[in-house]
């Protein structure tokens, strides 16, 4: 538990001295984010408010899981934690490289769909091979190849084939999720650090009741996972490194995560679920994201079948500024909601353990 608790303080601390002095050099480097022309017209003014900031908290992370694990745990880095943090780094990378031609090219699009969309599946294969493939000395691998709920459904085997394709899918959906999300000051960067403390408390717990410690797991009652402890310190350091983000990112916002943090930060968070085992779960954790990408499926399906739109402009946060709600309403009651689904999540989660009490 020390080691969780220090990964969160010492994220917290690099990102929210760190984040200042990357918006000092991305406004020397002239990194502003660029508006589209059809959003609400107010966005107008946030033009050239330095982007890419999801660069600090990305650091922010890997640097406390070094300190916390190799310094004050005393311990090797796991193959949980290199596929999680690749998955981490990688899709920020493929963010990256979105927000660096959209700056270039002084455009509200970089990567085209298909660009973006490759980078992503190559990134969420690869940690779907590697999650798949490293087995520990009890066999367990860094994820399941069964689908899983708030544990691994033992009638649900998908085989390495059917897994990889899942894991491709909820890695591409959850990280799209959380960009998809990243319309409004702070909007994704609460819930995120919500999500995120969620799987601190699941990875603890399933640390504490995992399968083969009997001193601490019951024998009718255990977690067959990798790498538990390392979950929750990689989801703390995450979370933390967010909090200290939030303080500059909240409204009025002096920088944005851009594709660069919001692709990370979903891509991560769908690798928590995998390793954990709590993949369809993560619907209901994340039920914001799901609620405004969703909104998204539907207006695309209502334009092009019917002409047209159920909203005045998706995602849904746009609808609602349109609809003449203050950002900071909006900002603050999604947050409410982002809240209530982690507290159904937790609360389906632990209910489990509970029933066989």
């Amino acid at each position: 538990m020390r080691s969780v608790l220090a990964a969160a303080f010492v994220a917290f601390i690099i990102s929210i001295f760190g984040t200042p002095i990357a918006i000092k050099y991305l406004h020397r480097l002239k990194f502003g984010q660029e508006i589209r022309e059809e959003g609400p017209k107010h966005h107008q003014s946030k033009r050239g408010t330095p982007t890419m900031g999801g660069i600090v908290f990305i650091f922010a992370t890997v640097m406390a899981y070094i300190v916390a694990q190799l310094v004050i745990g005393d311990r090797t880095v796991s193959p949980t934690a290199l596929t999680l943090l690749g998955l981490f780094v990688g899709m920020g990378l493929v963010g990256f490289l979105d927000d660096f031609i959209k700056i270039r090219k002084k455009r509200s699009l970089g990567l085209n769909k298909r660009g973006k969309l490759l980078g992503q599946v190559i990134v969420a294969v690869g940690f779907a091979i590697l999650a798949l493939n490293l087995p520990d000395d009890k066999g367990f691998t860094v994820a399941s190849d069964k689908l899983s709920f708030v544990r691994d459904l033992e009638w649900a085997n998908l085989t390495q084939v059917g897994a990889a394709v899942l894991f491709a899918f909820v890695v591409i959906a959850a990280a799209n999720g959380v960009n998809l999300t990243d319309g409004l000051d702070g909007l994704a960067t609460g819930p995120s650090v919500m999500v995120l403390g969620s799987y601190v408390l699941i990875g603890f717990w399933q640390a504490r009741h995992t399968c083969g410690l009997s001193w601490l797991a019951p024998t009718d009652y255990c977690y067959e996972v990798r790498d538990p402890i390392d979950v929750a310190l990689i989801a703390a350091a995450a979370a933390g490194a967010c909090f200290g983000f939030l303080w500059w990112n909240a409204p009025p916002a002096k920088v944005f995560m851009g594709d660069t943090g919001a692709l990370a930060l979903g891509g991560l968070i769908a690798g928590l679920a995998l390793t954990t085992r709590t993949t369809m779960l993560l619907a209901i954790t994340g039920g914001l994201f799901v609620i405004i990408t969703l909104s998204v499926i539907i207006q695309i399906i209502s334009f092009r079948s019917t002409g047209k739109r159920v909203f005045r402009m998706a995602p849904l946060q746009h609808h609602f500024e349109l609809a003449g709600w203050a950002e900071t309403t909006i900002v603050v009651r999604f947050w409410i909601i982002a809240g209530i689904g982690v507290a159904g999540g937790l609360g389906i989660f632990f209910t489990d353990y509970l029933r066989v009490l």
